[in-house]
């Protein structure tokens, strides 16, 4: 069976590419023209050159594929032309799912995210059913995942057999950007994190992310969601696991909220002006209010989502951030 997935190149998408083809299926992967393929070298795949705005493009390359996997998104905290973001996260995945309901594939799995579900904020984790609306979203990324997902509701209305999945804050090795999560990581290492925030994530191994969307495929009910997650923590805790990996000390400072969040607006003001990205990102800063804990209790229990070590994870992270360049020293 054939397989095609967008967001390929990404760190969750060339995780799932990499389990699709430990499975033994031929993967068709969307890459747009002058994507970083560093992800993909070495992999016995398909690669389809083509965007998401490209509706006779993505037509084709779904043509043939019985799976088709929704990875893609403009994944930024910050952007100066919030517009490209909704085209690519909204309207990218209506092109996706329109073409995979044209096409005919047995099975499509829609990656959304934890930012996307209601969180009481308070530690209390949240679960796929925690009432949520737009009004709580914060930042464009939030609101065009949010928007997204509702546009993806309304393909199973039209008989699209589609699982929503939604993963939380993945770690491990291949995140190339980095994402905002091995950011911190990046940072730590380079001796850049002399304090933190009172906030926390929950952490999965990009690798069982990965698995969880192909356990989504097989056996997801139609129309459901299910969170990709593991472990609660906070980020304190998590900056202990990293002063266990690596040796170097995690940071004893706890900022305060209010004036990081006042240097955050200060720092948006400057990069509406200049156009360079914030040191400082608003819709982070803001973001980290929040606890974003969650449940992921109903993936274990109706898809069997592995629960490896977190802790491990984070290992692999740094091991593949120390190797690839990341360091400035």
């Amino acid at each position: 069976m054939k397989a095609f997935v967008t967001g390929a190149t990404g760190f969750i998408g060339a995780s799932i590419v990499r389990e699709l083809l430990k499975e033994g299926l031929h993967v068709r992967a969307l890459v747009r023209p002058g994507s970083d393929t560093r992800n993909l070298q070495g992999l016995e795949l398909e690669q389809w050159p083509g965007d998401l705005q490209d509706r006779a493009c993505l037509e084709a390359g779904i043509n043939g594929c019985g799976w088709v996997f929704h990875a893609a998104a403009d994944y930024r905290l910050w952007t100066r032309t919030p517009e490209t973001m909704y085209r690519a996260n909204v309207e990218g995945t209506r092109n996706v799912l329109e073409s995979a309901l044209s096409a005919g594939s047995s099975r499509v799995v829609y990656t959304s995210s934890v930012g996307t579900l209601g969180n009481p904020g308070n530690g209390t984790p949240g679960t796929e059913e925690t009432p949520v609306s737009l009004h709580d979203m914060v930042g464009h990324y939030k609101k065009s995942k949010f928007l997204a997902e509702r546009e993806a509701e309304k393909f199973v209305d039209r008989g699209l057999a589609l699982v929503i999945v939604n993963p939380s804050t993945p770690v491990g090795p291949q995140d190339i950007k980095p994402t905002p999560t091995g950011k911190i990581i990046v940072d730590f290492l380079n001796g850049k994190m002399p304090a933190y925030l009172d906030t926390g994530l929950n952490l999965i191994a990009v690798e069982d992310c990965a698995r969880g969307h192909l356990l989504a495929a097989r056996q997801g009910q139609i129309g459901k969601k299910y969170i990709l997650g593991n472990r609660n923590l906070t980020l304190r805790e998590i900056f202990a696991m990293l002063e266990r990996i690596t040796g170097l000390p995690a940071p004893k400072i706890r900022l305060p909220y209010w004036p990081i969040l006042l240097a955050a607006y200060a720092n948006e003001g400057i990069a509406r002006v200049t156009g360079r990205e914030p040191l400082i990102p608003l819709a982070g800063v803001q973001m980290a209010r929040k606890f974003m804990f969650f449940d992921s209790s109903r993936a274990v229990a109706e898809l069997g989502l592995p629960q490896t070590s977190v802790e491990a994870a984070l290992g692999r992270a740094v091991d593949w951030f120390m190797a690839n360049g990341y360091l400035k020293d």
